[in-house]
């Protein structure tokens, strides 16, 4: 069920970007909700279960995970976060790079689902909400005429099963691993959140719309850390 979840929500994204790639201000919108949902997960849930542990030096991780996005931005100019390409700036995003990074971005987040015992957990939920912007803005950006081509396809593909593959892979790791991993992504998710959250509004006035999304994504992570059993 995991494996599914992880797919179809690449996959709706992916669609909804074919169709609707050209309204930004919707695919935004949707990132600074999952940005708000994102940067409650880990303050709620990642951030207390890897310290929670008394695992010595454990930050180290959560910093590596920020500086492996950092790394990882260079390949895939942003749309972790938002930035959207268009074709007459094509030739400034190599395919193949855009493809190693948007996979392993995603394929780092499917090793701490190894082994969550429980579906739709709050670290998953916030991955499934964020596949769907980034996958939109992928989407939007990989199609022509309202088609893919073989490339397109081939990207699109990867990145949809680069979690599971992580998740698989990670049955394999030695459970005390998972911590680590978990910290190493949850450094991810502050980065992308954090970005997203914070970029400068023009003219640094408070945009209330922004603010707003970003409520509403709080307030959904939240009712996933309430109704979720711990």
């Amino acid at each position: 069920m995991i494996v599914i979840l992880l797919i179809f929500s690449v996959l709706l994204g992916v669609f909804l970007g074919k169709f609707f790639g050209e309204k930004e201000k919707f695919a935004k919108g949707l990132l600074v909700v999952s940005a708000g949902f994102l940067i409650t997960i880990c303050l709620n849930e990642v951030f207390p279960e890897v310290y929670s542990g008394g695992h010595s030096n454990i930050g180290i991780w959560v910093i590596g995970g920020v500086l492996v996005q950092m790394l990882l931005e260079n390949l895939t100019k942003g749309f972790e976060h938002g930035h959207f390409h268009h074709h007459s700036e094509g030739k400034n995003i190599i395919p193949i790079a855009l493809m190693i990074g948007l996979f392993i971005h995603a394929f780092l987040e499917g090793i701490p689902l190894a082994n969550q015992e429980t579906v739709l957990s709050p670290y998953l939920t916030g991955i499934l909400v964020h596949n769907i912007p980034i996958s939109f803005i992928l989407g939007a950006f990989l199609v022509k005429n309202k088609k893919f081509s073989a490339t397109s396809f081939l990207i699109i593909s990867l990145f949809a099963l680069a979690s599971p593959m992580g998740f698989f892979l990670g049955k394999y790791f030695n459970p005390d691993l998972e911590v680590y991993f978990l910290a190493l992504v949850g450094g991810i998710f502050l980065h992308i959140s954090s970005v997203i959250i914070f970029e400068s509004n023009k003219h640094h006035n408070v945009d209330w719309k922004k603010l707003g999304l970003v409520m509403l994504g709080v307030l959904l992570a939240m009712t996933s850390h309430l109704t979720h059993s711990h």
